[in-house]
């Protein structure tokens, strides 16, 4: 049986704004998610303490345990690549699937290509 919120999230998707918000907001939740996950087992994996890592970048330890254990965090990109650093680690931009681009980026473009004629479809 389902529930009135999953009825509701199906009638609000049909609001382009809607839409767009959930598909960013699913992709900042999902990347941060993986980011955090990775930089937390490259610390175990090297055998650091939080503690060990505050020193190594000169982040407090209260950021380094925010990052690391917070519900939601929302680190700088400086913090997190600074982590990534001291773990041996670079951040790197890659392209998103044919599946992520349906629905993450098309959701999010939603109006803005047919706003702007001539705009460029595909730029990755």
């Amino acid at each position: 049986m389902r529930s009135a919120f999953w009825d509701d999230h199906e009638r609000d998707l049909r609001d382009p704004e809607y839409t767009r918000e959930f598909a960013a907001e699913s992709a900042r939740v999902a990347a941060l998610d993986a980011l955090v996950n990775a930089l937390e087992e490259a610390r175990a994996a090297e055998g650091l303490t939080k503690a060990d890592l505050a020193r190594a970048t000169g982040i407090t330890g209260s950021a380094i345990r925010r990052l690391l254990t917070a519900a939601n965090p929302n680190p700088t990109l400086g913090t997190v690549v600074e982590v990534a650093a001291a773990l041996g680690l670079k951040l790197a931009v890659e392209p998103m699937t044919e599946e992520e681009r349906r629905t993450v980026t098309e959701p999010m473009l939603h109006g803005v290509r047919k706003a702007r004629p001539g705009a460029v479809k595909n730029v990755a």
